[in-house]
Formats: C-alpha cells, sequence, structure tokens
C-alpha cells in the first residue's frame, strides 16, 4: 500500500533551502503515491461490449416463449408493439403485424469504453469486454434498491410507459429506448440483431476495418483440456472451442474465425445448449466473469458478475431448456450454485458449500428431463443435487471397492439415463457406475426433497480401458476411452456400434453433430478406421467431432466411418515463434518437439517436423530467409532449411542448459544463443570442403544472472556484425566477433545499465537522429536510451505502464516511404501486447495495449511487412495473430493533445491543482536562490533555472534521487544538443522540467512496503518481533566502522555532516535555535539534537511516521504505538 500524499508545504522550501547548499539532500518517501492517470480510453470494438442492452430481451423472450415454441404460440413484446413474435427452438425469429401500427426503430447498443487498470494509458479488452468498473459506476443500479428491484420500462410507439422489466445483459444500468415519429410502417430496425439472428451469419457480414491499434484476426492452438462442439456440419461445418481468454467459432471449410472475446482471464469451462445458440463461458482469476454468448449473433447476451468472487468457476452447465445455468467454484471449499441467466438479478436462485473431502468437483451436468436435477463428480465423489422452494439439496452418496467387492477406478464424468431414473458414471477401471433410487421408484417432483436417496445399485465392467467420457445421445449411452475408441450402448448397456482408428488419442470430448447424415453417402471406411457393429439391423447415428488428450479434433462421419483430422495442435508449452523476413510465414515451436510453419496470410498450415528427443523453446530465421535456427530444452541447436525443415548441418550441443534466445547477424555468417545457465555461444558460418556450413565458434559464461536478450547489430564505421548481450545482473556485455578465434569469445566491453532497476529487454532504436542509440526497459517502467558507442544513458523516458513492465520489444517493420522518420515499437508485458509510437518521449497517449495471453506472454514476433504481430501464449499452447492498424494510434495519439498537455494530465489535479502550482514555487523559488536570496541587485527575470538546481527541486516535490541518478538527469539535459550544436546546455525551462520530472520519478512512488523490506534486510529482531535498527548504527559518528553501519556505509555514503544535516532538517531543529528556518548550517550541537529526537531502537514504522513525518496506515500504527515507550524513554533521559 503506497503511502498518501504528503503535505509538503511546513517542509518543502525548508527542505529546498537545504538541499540547494549541496547535491544530497535526506531521505524521504516519495510525495506521490498515485501512478499517471490514464488518458482516454478509445471506443470499444464493434460486434458488441458484453454490456448490450437489446440481447436481453431475447433472453427474456426465450424464457417466456419456450413453452408456447413447442406449441407454435407466438407472443407480444416491448420491442414489437402490436404484432406477434415467435420465437423457433432453434433461435430464429417470426415477426407478424397483429394489427397496422407505426414502426420504431431498434436502439442501438454503443460500446463502452473502459481501461483495464489504473495506470493504463490505452489499455482496452476486445470485442465483449465486460469490465466491472463499467457495471457498477452508473447510479440507481438494481442493487441500490435490492436484488429484485425491477428496470426502467421501455418507451411506448406513444410515449407512454408500458408496464414491465427488462434483465440485464452484464450491465447495472438503467435502460430506455427511443422513436421516431418518423418511422415507416414495419421498418424492420424494431428487431435487434440477436433477434435476427441466424446460424452461420456470423460468416456472412462483411468484415469491417478495426478501430483499434491492434485486433485479433487468427487464433493457432487451442485448449486440449476443454471440450470441442459442433456447432454446424455438412457444408458449413463449424465448430466452437476456446483458446486461452477467448471462445473461437471457426469456420472449418471456409477457414475462416470469429472470436468472442470479454473475458480478462483465462477462460475455465464452457458449456453449449442442446441447440448450440446459447454458449456459457467462465473463468478463474481476479474478477472472474460468467459470459451467456449468442453463438448465432457473436454478441454476449448475459454476463454475471462476482459469481465466484474468491476462487472463479470450475465447472459450469446449462440445462436442456436453457433457463438455468449450473456453476461450482473452483476453491478448497467449493460452492455450488444455480443461476436463472435470463433473470435480472445478480444473485443465484440457490446455492450450497461441498465439504472439501469430497474432492475437487471438476465436472456437473443438469438431468435432460428435469431442469430441477443435476449432478457433479470428483475423481472420488458423485454427487445428485435437487433444487426448488426449498433451496439447493445434495447428496453424496458412498462408494468404494468394498460396496460390490470390485475395484471402482477413478470417476471421469456422469450422466442421466434417458429413462430419467437412472444416472451412470464412468471409472477409469472401464467401469459403469449405475445409480439408482433406494425402493420403488417415484415421480421425479416427489424425488426432489430426498437427493440422499440416490445409491450405486450395480457396477458394470464393460470394457478393460479407463474411460473418459460418457454422454447420453438419443437413446444412446456413449462413450469415450483413453484409446480413441466411441462406443453406442443402449438402454441395457449393451453394445450398439464402436468407432475407433489408430492414430486417435485419449478422447477428450464428442459432440454431435445438429442434423443427421446424408443417407445417399458412400459407405466407404478411412484409412486405419474399423466400425463394428452388432446384430444385424444397421446402426446410423449423426456425424461427430472428436477430441483428444494430444490437442487432434477429428471429424467422423458416422455412414463411413471415416475420420477426418480438423486441427492438430501443440500438447505443451509453446515459446517459440519466428517470422519469415521475406514471406508470408510464421514458424511455431512447442515443448511437445512439434514444429509448424503456416502461411498466416490464407492462414494456412504447410509443413511441420516433430522432434521426439527434446521440446523447441526458441525459433529465429536468417535475414535472408534460407536457414531457420532452433533453440532446444536439452541445450541442443538445430540449423534447419527454411522450406522443408530438414537439417542443414548436424545439430549442436555446446551450451550448458536449456536456450532460452537464438539470433543471426545481419549478415547470416553468425549464430549466437543464450541459455539458462548465463551463457553465450557463438556458431559461424566457414568454408569446408568447398561448400558453406556451420561450425561451433566459442562459448562464454558472461553474466551472473538470466540473460535477457541477446542482439546482433552493424558496426557504425563498417558492414561488420557487433553482438550485445544483456542480463538481470544490469550488465549491457559487447563482443568482439573480429578477435574471437575458436574457443575464445572475447568481451569488448562490459557496461553496468542500472543502479536499482532490472534491465528486462533491449532493441535498436531507429535512427531518427544525428546520434545512434541503443533502447531498454527495466522493471520499473523505465526506457532509456543509450548511446551506441559511449553505452552512456542519454535519455530516460516513462515506458508503457499496464499493470506490468515490458518483457520484450521489437522495433515494428514499416514499408513507408513517404515518412522515413515514422517508426513503431511492438511490444509485450506479462499478458498484453502493444504498440508505441517512436521516438519515445514519456507521452502516455503515444502508446496502447491489450489483452493477449492472461495466463503469460512467452514470446512476441512481428511480420515482414509491419502488417501483423504473433504474440505465443507459453502454457496456454497458442499463438495469436494480431492485425495492426497504426492510423488507429495515431489517431488517438492525436486527441491526447500536443506539447505539455499530456504531460499535465500526469501531475497529481493536472495544471489546475495544487501539486501543479506547488510546483511552479518551487521552481520560482530555485531562481530567488540561484540569484541568491539576499541579493538587493536587479534580478533578471527568467523561465529558465540552473541545471544546479534541478535535484533541490525534485526532491521538494517528493522525488529524491540518488547521486548517481542525479548525475545521469544533470547529463541528459547538459549534453541534449551537444551532438547537434557542439554546445552544453545549461539552464532548463518550466516545461521541459515538467518533462524530466514526470520520466524521472518512479511511477509508483515509494510504499511502506518498501521501507520494510529494507528493516527487514538492515535490521534485527527485537522482543516484540519487530524489525529495528539501533540508533548508534543510524548515526555512527565514524565512517571508518564495521559495514553494518546502515546510512553510512550503505549504498551511496554519507558523510557524518550529511547525515547529521539531512536528520536535523527532517526533525525541525537547528543547534541553538528553536525550530527551522534559513541560513548557513552550524553542525555544532548538531548530533546531540539529533539523538534527542530518535529512539534508541528504531522500526520502520516509526522511521516513516516520526523522522520522515509521513502518514502511515491504520494496520502499521499498531505496531507504532507499541515502540511508543521508547520514545518517551529517551526523551526524559
Amino acid at each position: 500500500m503506497s503511502l498518501s500524499a504528503v503535505p509538503r508545504t511546513e517542509w518543502g522550501l525548508r527542505h529546498l533551502s537545504v538541499a540547494a547548499g549541496g547535491t544530497r539532500g535526506p531521505l524521504r518517501l516519495s510525495s506521490y503515491s498515485r501512478p499517471p492517470p490514464p488518458p482516454p480510453t478509445p471506443p470499444g470494438p464493434p460486434g458488441g461490449s458484453g454490456l448490450s442492452p437489446r440481447p436481453s430481451v431475447a433472453a427474456v423472450a426465450w424464457e417466456q416463449q419456450l413453452d408456447a415454441n413447442r406449441a407454435g404460440a407466438s407472443i407480444s413484446t416491448p420491442q414489437h408493439p402490436g404484432k406477434r413474435v415467435k420465437v423457433q427452438m432453434d433461435g430464429s425469429c417470426e415477426v407478424t403485424p397483429e394489427e397496422p401500427t407505426q414502426g420504431r426503430a431498434g436502439a442501438s447498443s454503443k460500446p463502452k469504453e473502459t481501461s483495464q487498470d489504473g495506470h493504463a494509458a490505452q489499455e482496452t479488452v476486445l470485442a465483449g469486454q465486460v469490465p466491472r468498473a463499467a457495471a457498477k459506476e452508473k447510479e440507481g443500479a438494481p442493487e441500490d434498491a435490492g436484488a429484485d428491484a425491477p428496470l426502467s420500462p421501455l418507451g411506448s410507439p406513444s410515449g407512454m410507459e408500458i408496464p414491465g422489466t427488462l434483465p440485464r445483459s452484464g450491465c447495472r444500468e438503467q435502460e430506455t429506448q427511443q422513436r421516431s415519429k418518423d418511422d415507416d410502417d414495419g421498418h424492420d430496425g424494431s428487431a435487434s440483431l440477436v433477434w435476427a439472428a441466424v446460424p452461420g451469419m456470423l460468416f456472412q457480414q462483411d468484415r469491417q476495418t478495426s478501430l483499434h491499434p491492434l485486433s485479433l484476426s487468427w487464433v493457432f492452438g487451442y485448449n486440449s483440456s476443454l471440450a470441442v462442439h459442433s456447432l454446424m456440419d455438412g457444408e458449413d461445418r463449424v465448430l466452437l472451442y476456446v483458446s486461452s481468454h477467448t471462445v473461437v467459432i471457426h469456420d472449418v471449410l471456409g477457414n475462416r474465425q470469429y472470436h468472442l472475446q470479454g473475458h480478462t482471464n483465462v477462460i475455465s469451462c464452457l458449456c453449449v445448449s442442446e441447440d448450440r445458440r446459447w454458449v456459457a463461458t467462465a473463468d478463474q482469476g481476479p474478477d472472474a466473469l460468467i459470459i451467456v454468448w449468442d453463438s448465432f449473433s457473436g454478441i454476449p447476451v448475459r454476463t454475471i458478475f462476482e459469481s465466484h468472487p474468491e476462487d472463479g468457476v470450475g465447472a459450469i452447465a446449462i440445462s436442456q431448456d436453457a433457463k438455468y445455468l449450473a456453476t461450482i467454484s473452483s476453491g478448497t471449499v467449493q460452492r455450488v450454485c444455480v443461476w436463472k441467466w435470463t433473470s435480472p438479478t445478480e444473485k443465484p436462485m440457490c446455492s450450497t458449500e461441498l465439504k472439501p473431502e469430497f474432492g475437487y468437483q471438476d465436472y456437473v451436468i443438469f438431468n435432460p428431463q428435469n431442469p430441477y436435477e443435476f449432478v457433479s463428480n470428483s475423481k472420488t465423489q458423485v454427487i445428485f443435487y435437487l433444487w426448488g422452494n426449498a433451496g439447493l439439496q445434495y447428496g453424496a452418496p458412498l462408494l468404494s471397492s468394498q460396496t460390490f467387492k470390485s475395484t471402482v477406478g477413478r470417476f471421469s464424468q456422469s450422466v442421466f439415463h434417458f429413462n430419467n431414473l437412472q444416472a451412470l458414471t464412468g471409472t477409469s477401471a472401464g467401469k459403469l457406475v449405475v445409480w439408482d433410487t433406494v425402493g420403488p421408484h417415484i415421480p421425479s417432483r416427489e424425488l426432489r426433497a430426498k437427493p440422499h436417496s440416490v445409491k450405486a445399485i450395480k457396477l458394470v465392467p464393460i470394457q478393460k480401458d479407463s474411460l473418459t467420457v460418457l454422454k447420453v445421445f438419443e437413446s444412446c449411452i456413449v462413450t469415450g476411452d483413453v484409446k480413441g475408441q466411441v462406443k453406442f450402448y443402449d438402454g441395457q448397456l449393451r453394445l450398439l456400434t464402436c468407432y475407433s482408428h489408430s492414430k486417435v488419442g485419449s478422447i477428450q470430448s464428442i459432440s454431435f453433430s445438429k442434423t443427421p447424415p446424408d443417407p445417399a453417402g458412400e459407405a466407404l471406411g478411412g484409412s486405419g478406421t474399423t466400425s463394428c457393429v452388432a446384430g444385424s439391423q444397421p446402426f446410423i447415428t449423426r456425424n461427430f467431432i472428436l477430441s483428444t488428450s494430444d490437442a487432434t479434433v477429428l471429424h467422423v462421419a458416422t455412414d463411413r466411418a471415416n475420420f477426418e483430422k480438423v486441427m492438430e495442435e501443440a500438447t505443451k508449452a509453446v515459446n517459440a515463434i519466428a517470422c519469415h523476413p521475406r514471406e508470408a510465414l510464421i514458424a511455431v515451436g512447442s515443448h511437445c518437439g512439434l514444429l509448424k510453419v503456416w502461411d498466416y496470410q490464407q492462414p494456412q498450415y504447410l509443413v511441420s517436423r516433430i522432434f521426439p528427443k527434446a521440446g523447441i523453446q526458441c525459433l529465429s530465421y536468417d535475414p535472408k530467409g534460407y536457414f531457420l535456427a532452433a533453440g532446444f530444452t536439452d541445450g541442443s541447436v538445430y540449423i534447419l532449411d527454411a522450406i522443408s525443415l530438414q537439417s542443414s548441418c548436424k545439430e549442436f550441443k555446446f551450451s550448458w542448459g536449456p536456450v532460452t534466445h537464438i539470433s543471426f547477424s545481419h549478415d547470416s555468417e553468425y549464430l549466437a544463443t543464450a541459455d539458462e545457465k548465463y551463457s553465450v555461444t557463438v556458431y559461424k558460418r566457414v568454408w569446408r570442403n568447398g561448400r558453406r556450413c556451420w561450425e561451433h565458434l566459442a562459448g562464454l559464461h558472461s553474466h551472473y544472472k538470466p540473460i535477457r536478450s541477446i542482439l546482433f547489430g552493424v558496426q557504425l564505421d563498417s558492414n561488420k556484425p557487433r553482438l550485445l548481450s544483456l542480463g538481470e545482473d544490469r550488465q549491457l556485455v559487447e563482443y568482439d566477433l573480429n578477435s574471437s578465434s575458436k574457443d575464445h569469445l572475447v568481451v569488448l566491453h562490459r557496461d553496468r545499465v542500472e543502479q536499482i532497476a532490472v534491465p528486462l529487454c533491449l532493441a535498436w532504436y531507429p535512427q531518427l537522429s544525428t546520434e545512434s542509440f541503443i533502447l531498454t526497459a527495466n522493471n520499473c517502467y523505465k526506457m532509456k536510451l543509450y548511446d551506441t558507442t559511449t553505452k552512456m544513458c542519454r535519455k530516460t523516458l516513462l515506458g508503457p505502464t499496464y499493470g506490468s513492465p515490458l518483457e520484450k520489444m521489437q522495433i515494428l517493420p514499416t514499408t513507408n516511404t513517404t515518412d522515413s522518420q515514422k517508426h513503431y515499437l511492438v511490444y509485450v508485458t506479462k499478458d498484453k501486447v502493444g504498440l508505441q509510437i517512436l521516438p519515445v518521449d514519456g507521452n502516455p497517449h503515444k502508446s496502447s495495449a491489450f489483452i493477449c495471453h492472461p495466463g503469460g506472454v512467452s514470446n512476441l514476433a512481428s511480420s515482414y511487412d509491419g502488417r501483423y504481430v504473433f504474440t505465443a501464449g507459453g502454457n496456454d499452447c497458442t499463438v495469436m495473430k494480431w492485425e495492426v492498424n497504426l492510423n488507429a494510434l495515431d489517431a488517438a495519439a492525436s486527441l491526447g493533445g500536443e506539447d505539455l498537455i499530456p504531460f499535465y494530465n500526469l501531475l497529481d489535479g493536472g495544471r489546475e491543482g495544487e501539486f501543479f502550482r506547488e510546483l511552479e514555487d518551487y521552481f520560482y523559488y530555485a531562481q530567488l536562490c540561484s540569484h541568491g536570496i539576499d541579493t538587493l541587485e536587479t534580478r533578471q527575470v527568467s523561465m529558465h533555472i540552473p541545471l544546479e538546481e534541478i535535484p533541490s527541486v525534485m526532491r521538494a516535490m517528493g522525488f529524491y534521487p540518488s547521486e548517481e541518478k542525479i548525475e545521469e538527469i544533470i547529463n541528459e539535459v547538459k549534453f541534449s544538443k551537444y551532438v547537434d550544436t557542439g554546445e552544453q546546455v545549461t539552464t532548463i525551462s518550466f516545461g521541459d522540467f515538467i518533462k524530466l520530472y514526470i520520466n524521472h520519478r518512479p511511477v509508483f512512488g515509494l510504499s511502506m512496503k518498501r521501507i520494510q523490506r529494507a528493516f527487514q534486510v538492515l535490521g534485527y529482531d527485537n522482543e516484540n518481533g519487530d524489525k529495528v535498527i539501533d540508533r548508534g548504527d543510524l548515526l555512527s559518528i565514524t565512517i571508518t566502522q564495521e559495514a553494518g553501519v546502515a546510512l553510512l556505509c550503505t549504498g551511496e555514503r554519507m558523510t557524518e555532516e550529511e547525515l547529521v544535516q539531512c536528520l536535523s532538517t527532517l526533525l525541525g531543529r537547528r543547534p541553538g535555535e528553536g525550530g527551522s528556518g534559513s541560513g548557513t548550517y552550524d553542525p555544532s550541537g548538531a548530533a546531540a539534537l539529533t539523538e534527542e529526537g530518535i529512539p534508541a531502537a528504531i522500526t520502520a514504522e516509526i522511521f516513516a511516521a516520526d523522522i520522515l513525518g509521513l502518514p502511515i496506515p491504520e494496520p502499521e500504527k499498531k505496531s507504532k504505538k507499541r515502540d511508543e515507550s521508547l520514545i518517551y524513554k529517551d526523551s526524559l533521559s
């Protein structure tokens, strides 16, 4: 927790006068604790923001009309005054006029402007986003008047209100609709997108240009632990699956994707209604959401916030009638909830908590014939639920190997038998557990009060192999097992047919087509497939989609027993991606050893190769596009042909650990790698036996902490390559390739680039001026420019602040020949991808970021023409392709203002705030100090101050740089024009000082936790268990004592005079004076006065509150009170 802003009016000028006399000032907490305020966020993307009011009308109509649909009836809705609306079971809608009436334009759903966190400049969640802040900020929300408070009614055609309510679709705001008197009769605009949606319409719409700098274009890979669903079959084969935090609707034959985006965490579970229209997804993590989507239109029709705020959702199911959802939380103590998702309330209809001994319940399903009954299971326990007016009840019947004197195995999935009397559970022992009620069968409505009466009555061994999937389809019971077999049984568990393939792995999910197969299809068996039928009667079922645990998706045509592979993706982490330097190709490598090359323009899979011995950790194409180098987890390096993926030479294994980075030189003559053992290895292309080949040159253990980047460049005075490596040890190492020889890698320079911060990534800065720079980014959200020759820090700039610092960055390739000075930077943070306009100057409006992989981004690549950016998600096994729209980023930067306007907004209160006025006062006071306070000479009015006054003004404003940092700041200004003019700058203007201050100050200030961590290192435990520092160590009068002295001998050392001077100023005491004042400093007696105001044992809280005079959070005040006796005792002594 950061400390609040400190009142500076009492001590600021006093401190400024003291600091003006020297370069050092006292140590103080930063006076600001809030990060820079976020600039305006661009409008949400098209396709729905997750807060659309209109789809909820469809949700209500679906609920009210469900029973009437079966009977062919119709109703009137507020959306269609004077008309009868008939909603079909497939989700289509028929609107017929009841009597002539005037039409009314449908209300539009305006995307909401959102910001992902308080530090984000333009961070945005893409289409379908439903941030919680937007849902809670409206006044008059239903929760203010109770959970069941109605929303505002719709406006009638006559302008009068119509009684009734509208449920919220993820938005807690009152909704209204307006009409125009000039509308034509029967205007089609009265129907919302959801009303008019039909299957397949997602891919019939023309793709519009995105209004965002980055928009998701394609997703490679999917979450193989979740089910893959078949939405359409036949001519339009459409699948639905999950990739990271995105739901992908994939038209396989048309090679198109549509993305449902709204989750900010990785999706943990999903379910699909029987008619394949309604899709419910849920996630785990901060601000977990449940979202119900309309798969026909791609619109989120309902969002449930804070469903399981502690842990998120671990399992979800939707009832057969699509009215209800059942969710199970993912915590240690799991909570089961039943939701009526078409209802406006944010609370479940009923809920209960489960005992931890039941195990982690990871599967749940409704009874298709009774929505008030559902079942869930863990690996060891099956639980049956009944709910209604009496709440949610459950029974957990016991079952062990002793029950039937037979091994049961671990449970996989459970279903209700289609006879509505029994339930089944599959086990890892290849058996089915049959559950039934004890005693005579009774109607289900009477059973609702007795869920505990369900018992296991039979254990049926149906095969030897473990069962992984269990479904009920029509009048069949369907199983899937670890050997890839799909078997159909009748109600008596007699085998009907079996589908199997020699190359199909363990089955993860089965999803049947909505339509039966074409009876005219040819009965041809696929290669390696078998279909066995029990008895002489032909068995024909619908086609189905299989997904396996090895990330393979297959389409099974039952009339031909044909297994067609639809997708084959990575089963382990995807960390390696590289784009071809001249063609629209991307190489993707995973830890399972699978290397695939895609044509990302189509997109189309081209070629692949499997390396069974080790996983692929990194990839790189050479600049000419002839070679593809791969680094592996076992330390080996392969150099492959870029087209065929065949090895160009024998593999190398000179790295001391898993290879983490790999890169070619600009002339393709050198290849360098870095590994987890902090070593850099170089390979060289040489002539041997009349042909060019690669050989190992040398390696060096050049860092003592992880290497973050290796980078080839070009020497300024020649076309020869130069190689640099950057490590977390803060060392930037440059190697002399020309002087290096076999097994001897020469280091040319070794420079420390940071004092406290940790550098994270490295890039060559474009030639935007006469001086050449290297760009780095550190973990303190700062970007720094270093001279490529001297390695001197020339500029420190505020980088993008989107919740986590930059992890990787690249200069975006550009084909813009009209403006050679226009360049952009692409980067990734922990979970986001973004763009930055160059040159970097600290303006937050010049950057934008979007959530790409909530579980963590592992790598970044950009296409050769800069049109696309690719991100790898590591453990989520996906690669995302992002389309770049630089015009949108330029427009956002222009809207943010020019010159100093963006920087004013980063100050607390802006230009009109108290902080800005105080900064002006200190700046002008520094002018007076530079001329002398007591001078009687005529003063020259100026808008500049000498560079020597910069540290004093910054310290007065609450930023306390170290001595090295002060030198860096002054040199930045002093030599800012030296390359162009050959002269040094000696003064700085007020506007330039504001930019300098914002770019150099810590982004988040100094928190209480940081002071406490310092005391953990420097202090010792007292009798109360608190970390304390002795006053003698703090105020040691001799600098020659042992190194344990805290302030005199640690970090940048202070002299005795400097230490006493600073503490005297902080305590407001002067020798011979009763308080503070200006003038020359006399150290006589200062030490004694300082000791009187400081207790013998100092805690972090005493140091912050009593010495620095800063407020501390309430929890820390209690620990401070325990030591107050020390203060009083020392004061009396």
